[in-house]
């Protein structure tokens, strides 16, 4: 770059949608830096062909995160100054992104966010639940048995929870956090910033059946409430609740289906049984 100095990795946030959601400085580090490493060069391509900006393309991906970076990091040493891009929103958040920017950190090498379009932020923003405190958890684990002990952990979480999924996985991933979360108040946003931007503020039962009606499309972020701070229940409900759960696991079963078990037998709050037992444990 002529205007900064050289041998720095940039972080440039692009569009999740609307491409004239770029800022200004993103364009100008985009136009100025030696080479851009893209997540997909054919969709930055269209971004760059779209505000007349003629750079060198690389390819930077899950598959080749390892010798790509490696050579990345070598140019950088060399004096170049290098964009680094995903195919939407802030490089380094759920893409392979983050070893690039663990591997400058390793090496020392200078680095600077140009900030922009977050798609977890901006639907937190639109879900009209509690944002004080929230967490992201990106996309769940592909893995059934960690997928399910996240799942788990989760549970008792009093912060509001952002997810992202992928159309094809929208329904089994609400049905599970039924499941595991019980019900709960959601918001999902997809396609943001696009033609076809839709968010919906509904019960997750609700949503479970909404997109059986209605099959998925375009990406999603899942926006769930967290679960209510403990509240007074009967003390004797409660605590018949907790030996019934306690025997259960004893013989075996998992503590999701124990807790389910005693509060449908005892009429306990699932939740309230459930952060009990996991405070218990800890």
């Amino acid at each position: 770059m002529t205007s900064t100095s050289p041998g720095t990795l940039y972080l440039v946030a692009t569009p999740i949608g609307n491409l004239s959601d770029i800022s200004q400085r993103a364009l100008n580090t985009l136009g100025e830096v030696d080479f851009i490493a893209a997540e997909d060069t054919r969709v930055t391509r269209k971004l760059l062909v779209h505000y007349n900006i003629k750079k060198p393309l690389i390819s930077y991906h899950k598959h080749n995160s390892r010798t790509g970076g490696d050579k990345i990091i070598a140019r950088i040493h060399a004096g170049e100054s290098c964009a680094l891009v995903t195919d939407a929103g802030v490089p380094g958040i759920s893409d392979p992104g983050e070893d690039l920017v663990r591997l400058c950190a390793d090496e020392n090498i200078p680095m600077v966010i140009i900030p922009g379009p977050c798609a977890a932020v901006s639907a937190l923003a639109l879900s009209g639940l509690p944002s004080g405190r929230f967490i992201f958890e990106g996309f769940l684990p592909a893995d059934k048995k960690s997928r399910s002990k996240q799942l788990d952990k989760l549970s008792a979480e009093e912060r509001t929870m952002v997810f992202y999924e992928a159309p094809h996985k929208l329904l089994n991933t609400l049905k599970e956090l039924f499941n595991k979360l019980g019900e709960r108040h959601i918001s999902i946003s997809r396609e943001m910033t696009k033609i076809f931007e839709e968010t919906i503020r509904i019960p997750l039962s609700e949503a479970i059946i909404h997109f059986e009606q209605t099959p998925p499309k375009g990406e999603f972020v899942i926006v769930v409430e967290g679960i209510s701070p403990l509240v007074p229940d009967s003390d004797d409900k409660l605590n018949k609740a907790l030996e019934i759960t306690a025997d259960l696991i004893k013989t075996g079963s998992t503590v999701s289906d124990a807790v389910k078990k005693a509060a449908d037998e005892t009429g306990c709050s699932k939740n309230l049984l459930y952060k009990t037992v996991i405070n218990h444990s800890n």
